[in-house]
């Protein structure tokens, strides 16, 4: 017989929650206090290496000879702890998708980034901790995705993951990370301190308990990609904090729930089905839940096996201090509910089913924004954003907001989604930097906006899409040595940050491609057939979006038929560069395990992507040499760096798909070895 259980929900009041989890800050104070020595085991921060296999082996720590006995510079109060001083250009903290493009973005542009995150594994909320599937742009509604660095994640993740594994997903982020040599990864870590002065942090503290380590960081750039702006609230930086009343940004949809009161925290499960029946004996602890707890919540068929993102906590507490008890909470519920599904007799489908995987970290939607010169708000995401004329990014998920009280509030849907009148909608560049801290900028869910525009922009693949933004225009500041406050009040480096986005695939709504860089926009473009109704010169439109029905960005041609593309310069011209870039589909492509996502899914190279094919330039003597010949491609853009040459014309022959009929090319660029040089204190 089970034991007795309440027959209503069991909730913790705020003062127990209070006197169960309050930290003492002054205490915690006294024990961060660093020394002003360096560390004799600083960690290398020289450039990779080559490895035995020839490749480059990732930037990691030295191992130290002597374990526990070798000398070490103890931090102050804490002997078992030691000070390590780093230095690095830019210091990312947060390692979910937004941190992760933020530090790709700067890293491949020259910068020596230092990315600290405060877990074993990267992907944030999307990691095979948490298990949420990474949301945005709705592709089935515009033709396209967010491009850059997300694209070139879940491209590589279909190919390389088709069974979508959660770790395997894990490990590819990983990878990513470690394989780039301007990065430096440090895990189970997180920032505790920032010093500042004259309204720039310094550096920031960062703690390892796992490794005894207390890393003072220095960088001439800071990005809170913390989700919780830990950096900026540590930094004296202003932040929002839940919601805002109706007069505040004077929104329609404010006022859905209290002011200062949040959304809530999620435990994820996963479910597998057996050939057999799968008993369930929930624990002692675990809730009752009856019909009227899930009146209003959807379960049953596909919806058995992954999710159930609505029993979510939170709102009301304190989401970071109070996580120990919202976590034993979250689970009790989670008991409650699969007790309930398989035991109750209401779900034959469960009869075979039992639990995979139980989440015991809680995705955290929403805790602390940080003030920027920009907010973004309700009226931004319904129409003000056609008048950004600092735009760097798309989001596209609906205003999204969830009741406070979460799985509590039976009498409410779990959500209401408000769609604005476009599909997709841009960010401003004003949203992505501290309007107090001069060298401060913020990336995913700590941007600058109101709780409204927050329950839409908050969605990890828009969080990547920022994240690239703050990567990019990091590295542009620290080229030009301004700030980001500088750069955006200058609007011929706000056109070079765009246009150095969009060279990177980078979606961002209405801005044409207009880069002195690109040769490929003063070349006469042909082919050898067409379809469609497509024009060769499409792919030099300087767009790369088309409505989901139209072809006025790109060529199409019958894969069958081996189509080649062909530019040519009414004189020779000295290129070593050829950027490429393809069709990436129009599914809502993710890492998850929702059975209706993955139903559209393809779980490979995408069908639309060209495969095979070769780059051939033709000299001026009428010559041909080839730059470059390509197999098994899955990427929708492929860069081809070569040896300067002087050409008159190139050709790409396409030789197959990856199965779609017919052979896509959005759009062609071509620079120069002079042109790549291409910076701000050198513009081209």
């Amino acid at each position: 017989m089970k034991p007795n259980k309440p027959t209503k929900p069991t909730k913790i009041s705020r003062r127990h929650f209070i006197t169960q989890s309050a930290v003492s800050i002054a205490g915690c104070t006294l024990v961060i206090t660093a020394p002003q020595t360096l560390c004799a085991a600083t960690i290398a921060t020289a450039s990779a290496k080559p490895g035995p296999d020839g490749g480059k082996s990732p930037r990691l720590p030295p191992l130290r000879k002597g374990g526990a006995h070798a000398p070490y510079a103890p931090l102050d109060g804490e002997p078992l702890m030691r000070q390590v001083d780093l230095k690095c250009d830019v210091l990312v903290a947060g390692g979910g998708l937004a941190g992760i493009a933020t530090a790709l973005a700067a890293a491949r542009r020259g910068k020596t980034v230092i990315l600290v995150q405060d877990r074993s594994r990267l992907g944030g909320n999307s990691s095979s901790e948490i298990r949420m599937h990474p949301l945005g742009v709705d592709p089935r509604k515009t033709g396209w995705r967010e491009g850059g660095i997300i694209e070139e994640l879940k491209l590589e993740n279909a190919c390389k993951n088709p069974a979508l594994a959660w770790e395997m997903w894990d490990f590819m982020l990983y990878d990513k990370i470690v394989s780039e040599p301007n990065i430096q990864l440090i895990l189970d870590t997180s920032v505790y301190r920032a010093e500042t002065r004259d309204d720039k942090i310094e550096c920031v503290w960062a703690r390892s308990d796992t490794t005894l380590n207390a890393y003072r960081i220095e960088a001439a750039l800071f990005v809170d990609a913390t989700g919780d702006c830990r950096v900026g609230r540590e930094a004296g930086a202003p932040v929002f904090k839940g919601r805002e009343t109706r007069e505040t940004f004077d929104e329609s949809l404010s006022g859905y729930d209290p002011e200062g009161t949040r959304q809530g925290s999620t435990l994820l499960i996963t479910t597998r089905e057996y050939d057999h029946s799968m008993p369930f004996q929930p624990p002692s602890w675990a809730k009752t839940i009856t019909a009227e707890h899930l009146k209003l919540r959807k379960v049953g068929g596909d919806g058995l096996g992954y999710g159930y993102w609505w029993i979510e906590l939170g709102g009301v507490y304190d989401a970071i201090r109070d996580n120990e008890q919202l976590r034993f909470e979250l689970l009790s519920i989670v008991m409650g509910v699969w007790d309930y599904l398989k035991n109750s007799g209401q779900f034959p489908a469960a009869e075979n089913r039992a639990l995979e995987t139980v989440g015991m970290v809680p995705g955290r939607r929403d805790s602390f924004r940080i003030a920027g010169e920009h907010v973004m708000t309700q009226k931004d995401i319904e129409g003000g954003w056609k008048h950004f004329d600092d735009a760097i990014a798309v989001g596209g998920w609906p205003m999204d907001d969830h009741p406070a009280e979460g799985f509590w509030a039976t009498d409410r849907r779990p959500c209401r989604q408000i769609h604005a009148k476009t599909p997709a909608y841009n960010i401003s560049f004003g949203s992505l930097y501290s309007k107090k801290i001069k060298n401060l900028m913020m990336a995913g869910r700590s941007i600058s906006a109101s709780h409204v525009a927050f329950s839409s922009t908050r969605v990890m693949c828009t969080c990547a899409a920022v994240g690239q933004a703050v990567g990019t225009a990091a590295a542009m500041c620290l080229d030009a040595g301004i700030s980001p406050a500088r750069l955006r009040a200058d609007k011929t480096l706000v056109k070079r940050l765009q246009q150095e986005l969009l060279r990177d695939n980078q979606t961002i709504i209405g801005i044409k491609n207009e880069d002195p860089r690109d040769l490929a926009l003063k070349a006469k473009v042909t082919a050898s057939t067409s379809a469609a109704d497509t024009k060769p010169e499409n792919v030099i439109s300087g767009i790369v979006i088309d409505d989901p029905q139209a072809n006025n960005n790109r060529w199409l041609a019958p894969a069958a038929a081996k189509p080649w593309l062909r530019l040519e310069w009414s004189a020779p011209v000295r290129i070593s560069q050829v950027r490429l870039t393809f069709d990436g589909g129009k599914t809502r492509l993710s890492q998850t395990g929702n059975q209706s996502m993955l139903k559209t899914m393809v779980r490979g190279a995408q069908s639309e992507i060209v495969k095979d094919y070769a780059i051939t330039a033709i000299l001026p003597d009428g010559s041909e040499r080839q730059l470059a010949g390509v197999v098994n491609n899955y990427q929708n853009l492929r860069i081809h760096t070569f040896d300067p040459i002087i050409a008159k014309a190139i050709r790409i022959d396409i030789v197959s798909t990856n199965g779609a009929e017919h052979a896509i090319i959005k759009e062609v660029r071509v620079e120069s070895q002079a042109a790549r040089a291409f910076s701000l204190k050198n513009p081209a």
